[in-house]
């Protein structure tokens, strides 16, 4: 198990719905190579979405499942496939400053099948300890980034908080 909180400067809806938003995994998870969300509505509970992501040396397909979405301060989302471990993201988002800024933890857990019972230790561990601390720092960097017309983030301070294929 590893667990990682950090503060950032945005508010809680804005953190959630950018944290739970499948398209938007790669720019901050950094083993996250693709993502393939499976359907085009705001995230909701059993949204799926085939995700492929650097597990040591290899990249692996999984298939993710939001199995608990409360917004904007909970969720749980659940990866199995491609190798014999089932990966469980929790995420929390508290609100501070009135909020203005949110403290985000997030814990990654692993349940293993057969040899998938070596992996944890030896390597999907030992990665996910390394790099959730990692992600969560690029998770604040990308939402505290400030208007960048170079780059057009929509996640910018003042943008709307769901992607524009997912509003009405």
């Amino acid at each position: 198990m590893a667990t990682e909180s950090i503060e950032i400067s945005r508010s809680p809806e804005e953190v959630f719905s950018y944290a739970t938003d499948f398209a938007q995994f790669s720019r901050w998870q950094g083993n996250v190579v693709s993502v393939r969300p499976d359907g085009q509505s705001p995230p909701r509970t059993g949204s799926k979405a085939i995700v492929t992501r650097r597990v040591g040396p290899r990249q692996v397909q999984a298939t993710e499942t939001i199995t608990e979405l409360t917004a904007p301060s909970t969720w749980e989302v659940r990866g199995s496939g491609g190798i014999p471990v089932t990966a469980i993201a929790r995420g929390r988002v508290d609100p501070l400053g009135g909020g203005t800024r949110s403290r985000v933890t997030i814990t990654l857990e692993f349940e293993a099948h057969g040899i998938g019972k070596l992996l944890i230790p030896l390597v999907i561990g030992r990665q996910a300890r390394r790099q959730l601390p990692q992600n969560t720092a690029r998770l604040k960097k990308v939402l505290e980034q400030t208007p960048d017309t170079k780059t057009g983030s929509r996640w910018a301070r003042g943008s709307e908080p769901w992607p524009e294929r997912w509003q009405g």
